[in-house]
């Protein structure tokens, strides 16, 4: 007897609204036990990201070993990896041990604009990583850059839809292209997934939340997302299946749309002007002060 066992790869957050503080919480509010290998310490609050100390590689790979020699995980992901040397870890962890469904988050820049991956690492990300991974989730400007440097984010749903096809088509088993960047009240998620020679989409709308309460939304939906992979995994089924892959990233959306719509009234902070705030990660399990 064991629940569902999910493994995040991430940097911290102390102020608590995303990384590896917003994956356990998203992790416990799915009903899934959480793990950790963390890659980076980082002073950030909803303002911003203020300095990053990062962690040596041979006490990240001490983590992955700690846990991983310990309790079997049904499914991980990656966040902030920050350097080629941490990007290529992960990747032999991947190779070399079971964690289950790979959920890679491709972190580049921090909602606030400060920037996490180092430019010799997109490559890496690019070409080592995505390749390896079930499902990668970048949001629009993230994926142009896995596209090439000089490419601009989809600027459409046509757009979106042609980024998302080619992201498989040069290697990506399966991609949630988000669409949270794009102008409108209705928000387009595209779901894309090699199925033999050819690929499906899927698509997901939302009406979008008029919020600035963003920051961790993507590290929210990415370990939603691995915290529902591994429930699926640990049911029996496969969360690789096409079917049961848009099970899983529907029923992931509804939560960050429930999460997002109960913080979006939300003052955490002293000053919230030029603030984003967090999401309310227990919005299913809580119930806030009046």
């Amino acid at each position: 007897m064991r629940p569902p066992a999910a493994l995040s790869i991430a940097g911290t957050d102390p102020s608590g609204g995303a990384g590896i503080h917003a994956d356990l919480k998203a992790f416990s509010a799915r009903g899934v036990y959480g793990t950790t290998v963390i890659t980076a310490l980082v002073a950030q609050n909803t303002h911003g990201v203020s300095r990053v100390y990062p962690v040596d590689a041979d006490f990240v790979a001490d983590q992955f070993a700690a846990v991983l020699d310990d309790m079997p995980v049904d499914a991980a992901k990656t966040g902030m990896l920050g350097s080629r040397e941490l990007v290529e870890l992960t990747v032999e962890q991947v190779r070399t041990r079971d964690l289950g469904f790979l959920t890679v988050d491709p972190v580049m820049v921090a909602t606030s604009g400060h920037r996490l991956l180092e430019e010799d690492a997109v490559e890496a990300v690019r070409t080592l990583l995505a390749p390896v991974a079930d499902l990668i989730t970048p949001n629009l400007p993230e994926a142009a850059l896995l596209l090439g440097d000089d490419v601009a984010p989809a600027s459409d749903a046509e757009e979106q839809r042609a980024h998302a096809l080619e992201l498989v088509a040069r290697g990506s088993r399966a991609v949630l292209l988000k669409g949270g960047h794009m102008a409108g009240n209705e928000l387009l998620d595209v779901l894309a997934v090699r199925v033999g020679e050819g690929i499906v989409l899927r698509e997901f709308r939302h009406p979008k939340v008029a919020t600035a309460h963003t920051h961790g939304t993507g590290c929210t939906l990415s370990a939603a997302i691995t915290a529902e992979a591994a429930a699926s995994a640990r049911a029996g089924r496969d969360p690789r299946e096409p079917e049961e892959l848009a099970e899983v990233v529907g029923t992931s959306l509804d939560y960050l749309a429930r999460a997002l719509a109960s913080g979006a009234e939300w003052q955490v902070m002293y000053e919230p002007a030029g603030a984003h705030g967090p999401v309310d990660h227990m919005v299913d399990l809580m119930r806030t002060a009046e």
